[in-house]
């Protein structure tokens, strides 16, 4: 067998694979080219809308009805029945579900006074779908409709027995036996309701019930089991206002008495205070009114209040005087205040506000309150920046025991408190230090203030106010060592020259001593001791220079401050100064240049600076006697040409 070569058609470029390699020519759709319109102007006769819906309905076709058919006998009868039961049944069977269809096939048998096969189809249809409400009221409007009372009555017993939570069916049935005059059974069927508990209209529609027939004391004791079943502020609202309306003024308070006893103070609401306030009002009772604002305003909620106070502002304004109304204005700020805390408890400002609020009304409690509610807002993080303001809320509230209460125990206690929940292992204020030793200073007890203050050294640095502390009390010898101590820790220029100054103002204690007793001091032994306090006051000097010279010998501006100090003292003192020796040690003020570099560390010029050259100095530097020798010939020259 031989076996050709197959060969595939020739190549198209044009052929697609997609079209089963026809070509796209071959595919495409030729559509008409676009005429181009010849004449433009327009046709003789126009056509309107109105003209084309004309003409569509004048060629509209006749509808075709079908013809009437009139029933002669008895035998079309039966067979337009038959017709008709045969169409619904069909439909039934397609769309049992549909309620519609249920429905119009009973009315249909109700139209043909069928009413056996009209209740068959209903009972039917309640098989389908039993919760289905409208069954139940077109099964009944049938039976009523066509006066078959007993038959309607077992419906509806039946309607309410399965659905008893529909309280249209209710409603109905005793509509009905209201309108056959069946007061008695009326109420029977309302008793029956009130079994299951229904809402507050069902409730209410009991009791216009009973009213409408007169019965005053029926209708209380629905009221009675109606606030039992729905122990809220609504139902004990309106029975009291039912008692209002009858004219009994004692059982209406009484109806809000207990309300307020068995609500309790979680059950108590905005509407019942209100009512209970506008209540009184109208018994002419403005004291009672006013309690019961104040009440409500204390328990509630500030932010479930706000048409309390509202009332309260007008009940004020119409009954109060100038003190009340402004009561009602601090109230206001008050409520203002509870909402911005509520928002935001660390915002400290709104605090302070609200702080300054409660002082200028004056009740000690509520002051007392708003301080421990505003200092239990610590702050989240342990940093200094974030406790500043908050440090204050402290201050104040002991400032306001001390000063505005006179409490004495509880700002001692505040300050403690305060102390203890600082972090002082990472940062500590000494002003609340030094103002709980000062404290403690006005009641007169040294000994507690110098263990807050050896406390404070400990903790926070700061020796100032110890220090302050015991130059106020005359102890001398405490505050050179409190002095002493603190340069153990620092040797910075301030705290020897703060040393030298304490020592140069140390009252001489024959000038005390004479003082005291009323004479004259002793001239020589004030001399003595003047020399002996500059004697000290000088030794500080020395070791404060001797100090910065040898453990910081590049700080030469502060020597020589520290030098300027010390020549002013020396002054002060008068025949007992040594301002010479003071004035050897002086330096001299030189000018030079240093070499810049700028950030990326290139060379940028130079610059000048003031340099201090002091007399140990002047052996270490061989070029300072040819600096010497210019300065000289420069004075020299100066005054030369001054004088020509």
């Amino acid at each position: 067998m031989e076996l050709t070569q197959y060969n595939e058609p020739p190549s198209n470029k044009d052929a697609d694979p997609a079209l089963g390699f026809l070509t796209r020519k071959e595919t495409e759709v030729k559509l008409p080219r676009p005429t181009r319109v010849k004449n433009k102007t327009p046709a003789p006769l126009q056509i309107t809308a109105e003209q084309i819906l004309r003409e569509a309905r004048e060629r509209q076709e006749a509808e075709i009805r079908p013809p009437k058919q009139k029933i002669t006998d008895a035998e079309e009868l039966a067979e337009y029945r038959l017709r008709k039961r045969k169409e619904y049944e069909d439909l039934i069977r397609r769309v049992r579900w549909n309620t519609s269809v249920w429905v119009k096939y009973a009315q249909w048998e109700e139209s043909q006074k069928d009413f056996p096969r009209a209740r068959s189809i209903w009972e039917r249809a309640l098989e389908v779908d039993y919760t289905n409400a409208t069954l139940w009221l077109k099964y009944t409007e049938m039976e009523m409709k066509n006066k078959f009372v007993n038959h309607a009555r077992n419906v509806w017993d039946r309607a309410v027995s399965l659905l008893p939570r529909i309280d249209q069916l209710w409603y109905k049935y005793i509509h009905m036996e209201e309108m056959l005059g069946n007061i008695a059974g009326a109420r029977q069927v309302f008793e029956r309701w009130m079994t299951w508990e229904p809402d507050h209209h069902g409730w209410a529609a009991y009791i216009k019930f009973e009213l409408r027939y007169g019965e005053i004391e029926r209708a209380r004791s629905i009221y009675d089991r109606y606030v039992e079943c729905h122990p809220g502020d609504k139902a004990w609202i309106r029975y009291a206002k039912f008692e209002v309306k009858n004219g009994d003024i004692s059982r209406a308070r009484q109806c809000y008495e207990r309300a307020m006893e068995q609500l309790g103070e979680d059950g108590q609401t905005e509407e019942l205070f209100v009512a209970f306030a506008q209540f009184e009002e109208r018994c002419k009772e403005p004291e009672r009114a006013r309690v019961i604002y104040k009440y409500a305003l204390d328990h509630i909620p500030k932010g479930k209040a706000e048409t309390l106070y509202q009332k309260f502002v007008q009940f004020e304004k119409q009954y109060g005087d100038r003190e009340g109304i402004e009561n009602v204005v601090v109230g206001k700020k008050r409520f203002q205040y509870e909402e911005e805390v509520k928002k935001n408890p660390l915002n400290y400002d709104s605090w302070f506000d609200y702080a300054r609020l409660e002082e200028s009304v004056g009740d000690k409690e509520k002051v007392r309150e708003v301080y421990e509610r505003a200092i239990a807002n610590i702050p989240p993080a342990e940093q200094k920046r974030y406790w500043q303001r908050y440090i204050y809320l402290w201050i104040n509230y002991a400032l306001y025991e001390e000063l505005e209460a006179e409490d004495y125990d509880r700002t001692r206690d505040v300050f403690k408190a305060c102390l203890s929940i600082i972090p002082h292992s990472k940062f500590t204020f000494s002003k609340i230090w030094i103002m709980a030793a000062q404290f403690e200073i006005r009641q007169k007890d040294l000994k507690a203030a110098r263990t807050i203050l050896g406390n404070a050294i400990g903790r926070a640095p700061k020796d100032k106010g110890y220090i302050e502390f015991e130059i106020s009390e005359g102890e001398h010898d405490r505050t050179r060592q409190l002095y002493e101590r603190l340069l153990d820790r620092t040797k910075h220029l301030k705290v020897w020259v703060s040393y030298a100054k304490f020592e140069a103002a140390v009252q001489l204690e024959e000038e005390a001593r004479a003082d005291e007793e009323g004479r004259e001091p002793d001239m020589a032994k004030a001399a003595e001791q003047a020399e002996e306090r500059a004697r000290r006051t000088r030794s500080v000097f020395e070791r404060a220079y001797d100090s910065l010279r040898t453990i910081a010998p590049e700080q030469k501006e502060e020597r020589a401050m520290l030098l300027e100090e010390w020549k002013e003292t020396e002054r002060n003192f008068g025949e007992f100064g040594d301002v010479a020796a003071v004035q050897k040690k002086l330096p001299r003020k030189v000018k030079r240049k240093r070499p810049v570099t700028s950030e990326d560390g290139t060379a940028a010029g130079f610059e000048e600076y003031t340099d201090f050259i002091f007399p140990e100095e002047t052996g270490m530097a061989p070029n300072l006697k040819i600096l010497d020798a210019a300065y000289k010939w420069k004075r020299q020259k100066v005054d030369s040409d001054d004088e020509a």
